[in-house]
């Protein structure tokens, strides 16, 4: 080293607090080695003590030895910048001061200090240089001893409340800062102490005193101070504050919680609701509501899913409470409950609001100021001071440049008001829950247009009659619209007999629903032909294979559920006289029986295609029912219910719950359906139940006629007679008037033997059957044709009348109301 620099380093400040210290004898042995000298160099005390300090010098600095031995000698010391080996063999630049040190004994030795230089030339972090940084440093800094009083502070600190770094010394952080939440900041300063681990990016939120109605966040780290022998001596924490970032954490945290919990149904009122509660709740302790109070008001029209209107006059607006929240229960702020009608003073700030759209913001508010809304009921509070209320934001609801209600954001508990940056998040958050809001007004007009159209669709309620009792129950897959293509339905036929019939259409929605309105009115239509159930479901295939053609290769999944392709269809009919019942399926379950016993069984009907996809003819089945037997017809919804069992499972529970008893066949239908199916099915349930009746004997008469024009008369008498039995006499006219047509028209045009029945159920039913296979048509006869009006007059004369094809020819039939009911 050169003259000039020793000088220098000679001349550098050098605190001996702040170096490694080690002893040497005259000799240079090392005979003392403390804790910092083996931190700096690496080297175990046991391997250091008793060898030459020469050793611990690189081979350069090693050769320079005996140089600076003279110059201690005739110095008495000396200072200046040498080169060691670590233990680790890496090079480490030292600044070293020797002096002399005499203990008792009079042996001389050295005392050499020892501390390390960064760069070329080093710098001397003493205290004094550590202090200028400490001192002047923006973030706040501090030190405690191990009772956790402060021993140091710097300036900064002060901007956090507290006084000086003088009034701080000696006090603990719940007497200098008494309101923050000094426990929690001490057990981490202990925790600190304890374990030596650092605690780095601690974050207090709290209100300092600094700023006593503003809620602050402020960033801390803590550090364990230890003496030379490694026990602790305190603490070291800093303090930086970051309540701008947590306000903007906070806000992002809101909005986002906004977006995840806003808008989770398409409902309008539970939305209007989530907007309130969003505002209101925190976040499980770690992010506090943004308002202590709100309500959402909303015009009336919104609410009905109709298009917002513009308000009129501004005294007269239909607005409507629609969701509140409080951090208070009961929301004991409101004077309007949900669902009532909110009035506002005209001129009134949520008026402004609703007719300008813009917000408004009032930091204070005048304390003695009434509520802004009319007709408050007797018993509530009508000032903010009754109502704790201080601050406010109103913030209209916009969705497509069209104002449909207000939001009131108001501050109770918390002493902080509302400013410009709360202002715009109120506006944020409104704004994203305006377009929910919109969406649910929109869908509301929607699904009550979709449902208009279902409730058309379906049967009100399932018509008189009286050969079976029936119940049925819906349940859609589709909660929101509630619309799809499952359908049921009863349809009375001639002779006394009903059709049962259960559908499915696969898809959900309204298309769905469209399908199979078009698919049910076609089944009416063909029942009203007194088709056999494979001849209906052949013409129902047809129509959905043509239907498919004409339309062509569907684009869309709903466009092929429109065109109803693969529906599926069970068709029965039952007939109360002697309890036959026949059946036919399209790619449909099977009914169930459950029998008077109270067993139930499932019908081995032959499966058909589902409609339109083509395939073999579809076949029926023939079973007699004994009276009280309940036919249990279903969709496939009822069965797989989202599980992963097999067919024979499903079918083993439907058996297990149809066996149970009930009050009434409608309350059996709806356990049924709540036993097996889920409060949201993945597919849509139908289920029609009817309990068979039989008619009783005394209702039905019946005759063989031979093929001779003389039976007429007698079948006029007989008739005649069996209805002043049933006590019909006012019939009896215009019986016989059909008799003689009915039976006329047999002998004459058809062929094989002829029955005559008469059949008493809610109409007098009258029929005559041959076996012959032509249908007789209406005719119009000219005034000067001889005959042909047997059947224009059987039209007139009766309520209804028609032909069905049986196995071996057909039956002419016709009805006539009783004036009173049977029985």
């Amino acid at each position: 080293m050169g003259t000039h620099e020793e000088q220098n380093v000679a001349r550098q400040r050098f605190d001996v607090a702040d170096a490694a210290p080690l002893l040497l004898d005259a000799q240079g042995v090392v005979t003392g080695w403390t804790p910092n000298a083996e931190r700096l160099l690496a080297y175990p005390a046991a391997e250091v003590v008793g060898a030459s300090a020469v050793g611990l010098l690189s081979a350069e600095d090693a050769a320079r030895v005996p140089e600076l031995v003279e110059r201690c000698r005739s110095d008495g010391g000396w200072a200046g910048l040498l080169t060691a080996r670590r233990g680790d063999g890496q090079p480490v630049r030292l600044m070293v001061r020797i002096t002399p040190a005499v203990y008792s004994g009079g042996a001389p030795q050295w005392l050499v200090l020892l501390s390390e230089v960064s760069g070329a030339r080093g710098w001397d972090m003493s205290r004094a240089v550590l202090e200028q940084m400490v001192t002047g440093s923006p973030v706040g800094i501090a030190i405690v001893d191990t009772d956790l009083r402060c021993v140091w502070s710097n300036a900064a600190l002060e901007r956090y409340g507290g006084g000086s770094p003088m009034e701080r010394l000696g006090r603990r952080l719940a007497e200098i800062q008494p309101g923050i939440d000094s426990a929690d900041i001490e057990t981490q300063m202990r925790s600190v102490l304890e374990s030596g681990r650092p605690v780095v990016g601690y974050e207090h939120v709290g209100q300092v005193r600094s700023a006593p109605h503003r809620e602050t966040a402020h960033m801390m780290s803590f550090t364990r101070l230890e003496d030379d022998l490694g026990h602790p001596m305190g603490v070291y924490y800093t303090v930086v504050d970051v309540t701008e970032r947590h306000r903007a954490r906070q806000r992002l945290a809101l909005l986002d919680r906004a977006g995840e919990q806003i808008g989770r149904t398409l409902d309008v009122w539970r939305t209007a609701q989530e907007l309130a509660d969003v505002a209101v709740q925190g976040f499980a302790g770690a992010v506090r509501g943004f308002a202590d109070f709100v309500g959402v008001d909303l015009l009336e029209s919104v609410l009905r899913g109709a298009e917002p209107e513009p308000p009129g006059r501004t005294d007269q607006v239909p607005l409507r409470r629609a969701g509140h929240q409080s951090v208070n229960p009961a929301v004991p702020e409101t004077v309007v409950e949900i669902g009532e009608v909110a009035t506002y003073l005209a001129g009134s700030p949520p008026i402004r609001c609703l007719t300008t759209g813009r917000s408004w913001r009032e930091e204070r508010l005048d304390p003695l100021a009434r509520e802004w809304a009319t007709d408050i009921p007797a018993g509530r509070a009508g000032t903010f001071l009754d109502l704790g209320l201080h601050s406010v934001i109103i913030v209209p609801i916009q969705a497509r440049g069209v104002t449909m209600g207000v939001t009131t954001f108001f501050r109770r508990r918390r002493q902080e008001p509302f400013d410009e940056d709360d202002l715009s998040l109120a506006e944020d958050l409104v704004s994203r829950a305006a377009v929910c809001v919109d969406n649910a007004r929109r869908y509301t007009r929607e699904r009550d247009a979709a449902l208009v159209l279902q409730r058309s669709l379906l049967p009100h309620r399932l018509p008189e009659q009286e050969a079976v009792e029936a119940a049925a129950c819906y349940r859609p897959a589709d909660e929101l619209t509630g619309l799809g293509g499952d359908w049921y339905d009863l349809i009375p036929l001639s002779g006394a007999r009903v059709a049962l019939v259960v559908g499915e259409v696969p898809g959900h929605g309204i298309d769905a629903a469209a399908a199979m309105g078009r698919l049910r009115t076609a089944v009416r239509t063909l029942a009203a032909l007194d088709l056999p159930p494979e001849e209906i479901l052949a013409h129902l295939d047809d129509l959905v294979a043509r239907t498919s053609d004409e339309e062509g290769v569907p684009e869309t999944p709903e466009a092929a559920d429109a065109q109803a392709l693969g529906a599926g269809c069970v068709y029965v009919v039952y007939d109360p006289v002697d309890g036959r019942c026949t059946m036919a399926a399209a790619g449909h379950p099977a009914p169930a029986v459950v029998r008077p016993d109270g067993t139930a069984g499932f019908v081995d009907l032959p499966q058909g295609p589902p409609l339109g996809a083509g395939g073999p003819p579809y076949e029926a089945v023939e079973l007699s029912l004994a009276e009280g037997s309940t036919l249990a017809l279903h969709t496939d919804g009822l069965l797989a219910h989202g599980g992963d069992g097999a067919v024979d499972a499903d079918r083993e529970r439907l058996r297990r719950v149809l066996e149970r008893r009930g009050p009434s066949l409608d309350q059996r239908c709806r356990s049924v359906i709540d036993a097996l199916v889920p409060a949201r099915p993945h597919d849509d349930v139908a289920l029609l139940m009817a309990r068979t009746r039989l008619l009783d004997a005394g209702q039905v008469a019946d005759w063989d006629l031979p093929a001779d024009p003389a039976v007429v008369a007698d079948a006029r008498k007989q008739a005649a007679q069996q209805l002043a039995e049933w006590d019909l006499e006012e019939l009896v006219f215009t019986t016989e008037l059909v008799v003689s047509e009915l039976v006329t028209n047999a002998i004459r045009h058809a062929e094989g033997p002829i029955r005559l029945r008469l059949i008493r159920d809610r109409t007098l039913i009258c029929e005559v059957s041959d076996g012959g296979t032509t249908a007789p048509h209406l005719r119009h006869p000219r005034a000067t044709d001889e005959g042909g009006r047997g059947l224009l007059l059987v039209s007139q004369l009766t309520q209804r009348w028609g032909t069905r094809f049986a196995p071996k020819g057909k039956v002419i039939w016709a009805e006539q109301p009783l004036t009173e009911p049977p029985g």
